[in-house]
């Protein structure tokens, strides 16, 4: 998981707090990798915070941000997704504030965490640094697919949408101010970050991923909270949808050639650097690849097995 570039000191900075609706903010991550974009949502007597930051410094700065905010309301907490920028600072609000995920979500924490914390801290020094002290946190409150949080006087939905990014991935919306966190489903002017390491985590799913993209653009948010990148409308939604179409089509398209994954993961990437000169993040071109390839010959192995159940020899 190298990026292209030396990674910068992955700090969540309250700087350029964005007000997007009454009582609802976001902090953005101000384009720096592995800060995620944080929301502080409020309600007459809740205020409920989405994503930490990574590890607990990051969190302690969100908390007393919160907090603050909060001026005496109850606080929760909840993550998109269990990656570390996201998840890995839960610990720090133990105590403070109601942690609520779905229920894959917290899966993926309890069997995933660990990995995850050692992977990213061989990122480097200043990803080392902020994962320091790092306890995977328990939630307090697990749903299945649907929760809808009353804030007082505001209702906020949460919703796991199936194996997607990960296999965890949950959307927080907030219907009266028509705002959609979507974490790391969507990112603004980066490729869709494919967390494809086999044999260690293949829960990407390029396929489901985009039926996802396609319920989500259907709700027509607007504002739409990348996971990482600038706030957009729906058109974020859009861009995403289209770019994973189209990584499916190319892929599938030279798989079926019987070219060799190498030769289609350099091809794909030429076409979608020419396609996307601005959009950062190239080297997540051939994990998708990779994770296309894969469900390729996955469904043509279902197809062969569906085709010889209905002609039996």
């Amino acid at each position: 998981m190298r990026s292209e570039r030396p990674l910068p000191e992955p700090v969540v900075r309250i700087e350029e707090v964005r007000e997007l609706a009454r009582d609802l903010v976001v902090i953005p991550n101000r384009r720096v990798q592995l800060v995620p974009n944080i929301g502080v949502i409020g309600g007459t007597h809740s205020v409920l915070v989405v994503e930490t930051g990574m590890g607990p410094r990051n969190a302690e700065t969100v908390l007393g941000f919160a907090a603050e905010y909060a001026a005496g309301r109850r606080l929760y907490l909840t993550t998109t997704h269990f990656h570390p920028e996201h998840a890995f600072g839960a610990q720090v609000f133990a105590g403070e504030a109601t942690f609520l995920v779905n229920r894959a979500q917290a899966d993926d924490l309890a069997t995933k965490g660990a990995a995850y914390l050692e992977m990213f801290r061989g990122l480097g020094e200043p990803v080392a640094r902020q994962l320091a002290g790092v306890e995977i946190a328990v939630p307090d409150v697990v749903y299945d697919d649907a929760y809808d949080l009353d804030l007082g006087g505001r209702t906020v939905r949460l919703r796991a949408t199936g194996r997607a990014h990960s296999r965890g991935d949950q959307v927080v919306t907030v219907p009266d101010a028509g705002v959609m966190f979507t974490g790391d489903l969507v990112e603004a002017g980066q490729f869709a970050i494919f967390p494809w390491f086999p044999p260690h985590d293949t829960d990407v799913s390029g396929i489901r991923w985009i039926a996802v993209m396609r319920r989500l653009a259907d709700a027509s948010p607007r504002v739409v909270v990348p996971g990482h990148g600038d706030l957009g409308g729906p058109e974020l939604l859009a861009d995403v949808r289209d770019y994973l179409e189209l990584l499916r089509d190319e892929t599938w398209a030279r798989r079926d050639s019987a070219v060799s994954e190498q030769t289609i993961a350099e091809e794909v990437r030429a076409l979608m650097i020419e396609r996307h000169p601005e959009w950062d993040g190239r080297e997540w071109i051939e994990k998708g690849v990779g994770c296309l390839c894969a469900e390729h010959s996955a469904s043509e192995h279902s197809a062969s097995e569906h085709s010889a159940s209905e002609h039996p020899a």
